[in-house]
């Protein structure tokens, strides 16, 4: 078992019983689990595509003005330049069992696939996403409008605060359809923290016991999205 464990930089907090979130390296966060830890990662790693400058400066401002209760610019930060080295992912491999990966294109991963089509209209841009399913050789699909403005639900649309986040309902989708009663989850790149809320609700609604180790190394991002859950989760009490 190569099991190692470092408790340099360790910033975390409980965010509710069953969701634990880390401001660090997601390698110290997984560091601290034996093999096999988690049930399900669902991870979406950077792209290696710079998406951290194509949505800053004029782009971003101009969101900032449209996008509804929108907590601030987002962040300029270098953080998309390249792809996670191999460590990554091996060590992904070591502490959970199974895995569905964002990006899987980029990163050259061959298992079964599922295409997120956005139905994005821009020529310029992708129609969608893909993600690496490990455990299956089949390939699945899930159409969600994410389009800039347009979103799947445009009555209650959601507030953008990271340049790549992705909608609650998509991680909604993939903990119904993918995740068992009573799974451990990992995210290593929480960023705007669609993932915290979409456990959170599939707890409170489907009963699905679900527990989240999820970690952001970027400090202004793991603040915002803490605020955006407690806003977010207050609202599905109240109603």
């Amino acid at each position: 078992m190569n099991f190692r464990i470092s408790f340099k930089n360790k910033s975390t907090m409980n965010w509710n019983k069953n969701i634990e979130v880390f401001n660090e390296d997601c390698m110290l966060t997984m560091a601290r689990y034996e093999d096999n830890h988690f049930d399900l990662a669902i991870v979406d790693p950077p792209y290696g595509i710079d998406a951290d400058k194509k949505n800053n400066g004029k782009n971003s401002d101009r969101h900032e003005k449209t996008a509804k209760a929108k907590i601030n610019t987002y962040q300029k930060t270098n953080w998309d330049s390249e792809i996670p080295n191999k460590e990554y992912f091996d060590e992904l491999k070591r502490v959970s069992k199974k895995q569905i990966i964002w990006g899987a294109n980029y990163f050259g991963l061959t298992a079964g696939m599922l295409y997120w089509h956005k139905n994005v209209t821009m020529p310029s841009y992708s129609t969608g996403e893909l993600a690496s399913l490990s455990w299956l050789t089949k390939n699945d699909f899930i159409e969600l409008t994410w389009n800039g403005m347009l979103q799947h639900n445009m009555k209650d649309r959601e507030q953008r605060i990271h340049p790549t986040q992705k909608p609650i309902s998509l991680y909604q989708r993939l903990l119904i359809k993918y995740a068992d009663k009573g799974s451990k989850i990992l995210d290593t790149h929480f960023g705007g923290g669609s993932h915290g809320i979409a456990l959170d609700s599939m707890n409170k609604i489907e009963k699905m016991d679900l527990t989240l180790v999820a970690c952001e190394i970027d400090a202004d991002y793991y603040n915002d999205a803490k605020k955006r859950f407690e806003n977010k989760t207050s609202q599905l009490v109240i109603f």
